[in-house]
């Protein structure tokens, strides 16, 4: 088999190293040449998406297509199903996970926990939405938001319209979202079959930063009552979007024990990279085996706890090659670094992921790795 993904970064990247593992062969599209994934295969598209002689190019090598991340517009999704390669997850599902008003209206149309949403046009909109829900509110562009990069927290009349102004910079309509007083955020990787059999990964703990997530801890150290809630909303939301592959479902735990859907990723997720290690079958090699159609694997952990924190740019400027080397001396650290060429503060440029008896212990494994990976300038 000959599996296409649109998009070359360390997601696609992670799923080349997996696919090489099962046999299978994958073709990777990206705008730019030498992307981290593309240095891993002999097969490789490169030029604009909108091209049509880029996506005939692509869609003739591959048996069917998935993709990296769900800023790839629906209508190129369309363009190669017409040229031969089915896409999986659907261009329908990826329509609506794309615009995350379509996906919170999906979610609540299926009775699902959401937070209370609005679509607004104007800053005057918003100002009228928090007579509603009160501040402060959560203002997102409804397409390609990620990191933190398409949300802002308002918390008050002053911040609406220098939030409106950066966040529709881009062209994206917004909505705006109750601010939800959550004690914890969890996460749930969900993989389906086109047959619609699912495999469910354990509840996760994430952290978050400036909207970036920064630990995770597996399982999440909640109660098994709301740990069973959200492994229920999860799986509900992927199969309310019809959800083929691997999916990241973002919650919010509340402190009366409720549990609200944040937002759905259509692909690996951050809050997965765990399981690489810490799994049985990893979120990559389950995504192949979904979208393929094939046994999906046990998601069992392969430890009692385990700890990954993500590795971000502290400055802007090209790589240190030598970043990661006094990191690999510590035991049982497993360092993931990107291959990305140039660092910007904030940006994902790897993870370490540690295993353990207790997550404290894990914790501790990881955290002395990370700081020792240095990228002066």
């Amino acid at each position: 088999m000959r599996v296409g993904i649109f998009g070359g970064g360390q997601l696609a990247q992670m799923l080349v190293q997996a696919a090489i593992s099962l046999g299978v062969e994958v073709v990777i599209c990206e705008r730019t040449p030498d992307s981290p994934a593309a240095r891993y295969t002999q097969h490789a598209v490169v030029g604009p998406w909108e091209d049509e002689a880029v996506l005939a190019a692509f869609a003739r090598q591959c048996d069917l297509v998935t993709l990296e991340n769900e800023f790839i517009d629906a209508g190129l999704l369309e363009r190669v199903v017409a040229l031969g390669a089915p896409v999986w997850p659907t261009l329908a599902t990826v329509a609506v996970v794309q615009d995350k008003l379509w996906q919170k209206e999906r979610l609540a149309a299926a009775g699902l926990a959401v937070p209370p949403f609005r679509s607004v046009a104007a800053p005057d909109a918003v100002l009228a939405v928090a007579k509603e829900f009160g501040w402060p509110l959560v203002l997102k562009a409804r397409r390609n938001g990620y990191d933190g990069y398409g949300n802002a927290t308002l918390r008050g009349p002053a911040d609406v319209v220098p939030a409106w102004e950066r966040l529709t910079r881009g062209g994206s309509p917004l909505l705006v979202e109750a601010w939800v007083p959550f004690s914890r955020e969890l996460a749930v990787m969900v993989a389906r079959r086109r047959d619609g059999a699912t495999a469910v990964y354990p509840v996760v703990e994430t952290v978050q930063q400036n909207h970036i997530c920064q630990v995770v801890y597996a399982p999440a150290p909640v109660e098994p009552a709301m740990a069973a809630l959200a492994t229920e909303l999860a799986v509900a939301a992927i199969e309310a979007v019809e959800g083929v592959g691997i999916f990241g479902v973002e919650l919010f735990a509340l402190a009366d024990g409720r549990v609200l859907i944040n937002e759905l990723a259509p692909r690996p997720h951050n809050s997965g990279h765990y399981t690489i290690e810490a799994c049985v079958t990893s979120q990559f090699e389950q995504h192949l085996r979904a979208v393929l159609g094939w046994p999906l694997g046990p998601t069992a952990m392969r430890a009692p706890a385990a700890v990954m924190v993500n590795l971000l740019g502290q400055r802007n400027g090209p790589i240190n090659t030598s970043a990661i080397t006094a990191a690999l001396a510590v035991p049982g650290a497993h360092m993931h670094f990107y291959g990305k060429r140039e660092e910007r503060i904030g940006r994902k440029m790897g993870h370490i992921t540690a295993l353990a008896d207790t997550l404290a212990e894990a914790e501790a494994i990881a955290r002395r790795a990370a700081a020792l990976v240095a990228m002066p300038s």
